[in-house]
């Protein structure tokens, strides 16, 4: 088994789990999109071209790059992932009971390869087999209606699972449009070869308590902060802190909250890491935001601070005086329009090494003065999606960094 793990957000970046766009972009309508959490039609063949050369940044800086369509045409084999991602797709409760039977057989009997992108980029009621049911969702549905929806937001794969150590929790989305991604990352993490035997931290079941990946940051071996808002609530930070310290996989979790708007929907896009003793921050809360230390009672139980600075409390528990902030110096209206397009949303290589996003032209000029480099990519189709770089991105493997 190759050994995975991930103890900080900055450690020289060896392995990363991405997801090129296909077909599910191209279901976005003026209709849909909104319920797809998307804020514009992305042009399909430009979103790839970028995305390609992202992963190609991240080769050439010698990161392997793994792609979750391909994990995931290799799970399917496997008979018991392969009916667990068809089960996600056609519940009786939402197709109902007549075409769930017809779809389960036909979607079961398909290659895996046509299965994952099938399963990806939907299906419409006219898309069917000849022999679809003729029951009362097949008499109603309308034309062009999604029967199985895409899932444009695949997209991100920081969101759907999370390194903490050498253990990977299979997070529990928020949002309808993007709850049957933790039925391919389960699949992928159990049943893939590359990651078999690794132990799961977080089980992704529907009944878990919402918890995403972006609301991760691994601050220092032992210390993880967990943004709680519009995509992770109060019980999803708390059964993560549970279940890490019971594995031994952390001393301290910080619970943040944030802001449950759109434009703020993780911590991850309004504060990341870019060096070891350093992080970008959305001006607007980098003197309001606060924390809550967590951590183990030592019988199986919490013990919770009040609410302190989050700077401070990130500081404390990293062994630090104190968490440099990059000052970008952006007045409100730019500082406003950079966060929108993700201009705090880095993904670290290796400490003071980043990708950003080439539109953020202030934010990444601040950084530079700050003695960070960054790596520019384009993102004008990938950002419509309200993601950028660390979103897009899942690293599986970073090199423990020096004490």
């Amino acid at each position: 088994m190759t050994t995975h793990q991930v103890t900080s957000e900055v450690g020289r970046l060896r392995t990363v789990l991405l997801h090129r766009p296909g077909p599910e972009l191209s279901r976005l309508t003026p209709r849909n999109s909104a319920d797809l959490l998307f804020d514009g039609l992305p042009w399909v063949g430009r979103a790839q071209e970028e995305h390609d050369g992202f992963a190609a940044a991240l080769r050439e800086r010698g990161v392997e790059v793994l792609y979750l369509t391909d994990l995931l045409v290799e799970a399917l084999e496997v008979p018991a992932a392969r009916a667990a991602v068809v089960d996600s797709a056609v519940a009786p409760s939402v197709v109902g009971p007549l075409l769930a039977d017809v779809l389960r057989r036909w979607l079961s009997d398909l290659p895996s390869a046509e299965l994952a992108q099938v399963l990806s980029a939907g299906i419409t009621h006219d898309e069917l087999p000849a022999h679809g049911a003729d029951g009362v969702v097949a008499r109603l549905a309308t034309d062009g209606e999604f029967v199985v929806r895409p899932l444009p937001n695949l997209l991100f794969t920081r969101d759907s699972s999370v390194w903490v150590d050498d253990h990977v929790a299979v997070t529990s989305p928020s949002m309808l449009a993007r709850a049957r991604e933790r039925t391919f990352t389960a699949a992928i993490y159990e049943h893939s070869p590359r990651f078999a035997g690794t132990p799961l931290l977080y089980g992704g079941s529907p009944e878990e308590a919402w918890f995403e990946g972006g609301d991760v940051l691994v601050l220092a071996p032992g210390v993880v902060a967990v943004g709680t808002g519009q995509r992770t609530t109060p019980a999803g930070v708390e059964a993560f802190a549970l279940r890490v310290f019971e594995q031994g996989l952390a001393s301290t979790v910080l619970a943040v909250p944030i802001a449950q708007e759109r434009a703020t929907m993780h911590l991850d896009t309004i504060c990341t890491m870019v060096d070891r003793d350093a992080v970008v921050m959305f001006p607007a809360v980098a003197d309001t935001l606060d924390a809550c230390t967590v951590t183990s009672d030592g019988e199986g139980g919490l013990q919770v601070s009040t609410p302190v600075p989050f700077l401070e409390a990130a500081a404390a528990a990293m062994g630090l005086d104190r968490l440099r902030v990059i000052d970008t110096g952006l007045d409100p209206v730019t500082a406003e329009r950079e966060q929108w397009d993700d201009g705090n949303n880095t993904l670290a290589l290796a400490p003071g090494l980043v990708v950003a996003y080439e539109r953020n032209v202030v934010t990444n000029h601040a950084l530079e003065r700050a003695g960070i480099e960054v790596v520019r990519i384009a993102g004008s189709e990938l950002g419509s999606g309200r993601g950028g770089p660390r979103c897009m991105s899942c690293p599986v493997l970073r090199d423990p960094l020096p004490v």
